[in-house]
């Protein structure tokens, strides 16, 4: 790709030091792949496609339009996936009626009290377009990364596999949590652009930059579609 999302984020002295550092370099993928679905919820990308400084009036944590694009994005690479027979983990960001398994996070919003985000409610649901089927795992969590407190290291393990994909939102909170903590269980951990959203657009650049530059391979979904053509198809996704 000539032309990247954080290129009018990142200054030239920047590059410079991106290029003497050595940063960027490909690690590629591996031969059994795993797509993620990060908390491609309602509460996330709101209602329906709309200007973002709408959404945010009923859901406090929706990125809007820009959540409703990477939904379409998300959907091809669904399809390929399940065309392979290859395995899908969701996630869902969800939490109890008085919020105490929010721990600090609710001191960094006055409207984090909402009942959006009650397990329950229809923000804390998969988008109908994404819907999980009964051979999916989905992962209910309550802090940033899939990983933190949740049983998804055991589930990996199991499927034997050595590359993770990963999609949804948003690529400055949970798609960057999940990332480093795939990059430090060694998986090789792939990004795909056009399937991640947030609800800062400067935020959402300079994270795909900086997951680039030093813990994953930020592609285009062509990419992974042509990766994937090269796979053979599995069993399933799970015994």
């Amino acid at each position: 790709m000539s032309q990247r999302v954080w290129d009018d984020f990142v200054t030239e002295e920047d590059k410079k030091v991106f290029e003497a550092a050595g940063y960027g370099k490909a690690m590629g993928f591996g031969f059994r792949p795993v797509l993620f679905v990060i908390d491609v919820q309602y509460s996330f990308v709101g209602d329906s496609l709309e200007p973002i400084v709408d959404s945010v009036k009923k859901y406090r944590t929706s990125c809007g339009e820009r959540g409703w694009i990477a939904v379409h994005h998300i959907q091809q690479l669904l399809r390929k996936f399940r065309a392979e027979q290859l395995p899908v983990v969701y996630t869902v960001s969800e939490r109890r009626k008085d919020y105490f398994d929010s721990g600090v996070q609710k001191r960094k919003s006055f409207r984090h009290m909402e009942p959006t985000g009650v397990m329950g409610h229809k923000g804390t649901q998969i988008v109908e377009e994404l819907a999980p089927t009964d051979k999916d795992l989905v992962i209910s969590k309550r802090k940033p990364s899939a990983f933190f407190g949740t049983p998804l290291m055991s589930y990996l393990n199991d499927l034997d596999v050595d590359t993770i994909i990963l999609t949804g939102g948003t690529t400055s909170g949970c798609i960057r949590a999940t990332c480093l903590d795939a990059f430090s269980y060694n998986f090789r951990t792939i990004v795909v652009e056009e399937c991640c959203f947030d609800r800062f657009i400067s935020s959402h650049a300079i994270n795909l930059f900086d997951l680039n530059t030093k813990y994953a391979d930020v592609v285009t979904l062509s990419e992974v579609i042509v990766y994937l053509d090269g796979l053979s198809a599995r069993q399933g996704p799970i015994d």
